[in-house]
């Protein structure tokens, strides 16, 4: 799981670059809609699942 989320997280860095913020599009996405895996994500990071 970590590896999957440093692989992310470094597409889109390399994403970012571009003229497109691509970081800022997804927390908008994330804070709308509350996908059921963000949510299991956070309880992954602080072991609380």
């Amino acid at each position: 799981m970590r590896l999957f989320c440093l692989l992310v997280l470094l597409i889109i860095t390399v994403l970012e670059v571009g003229p497109i913020p691509i970081t800022g599009l997804i927390l908008i996405w994330v804070v709308l809609f509350r996908p059921a895996w963000f949510y299991e994500l956070v309880l992954k990071i602080y072991n609380k699942h």
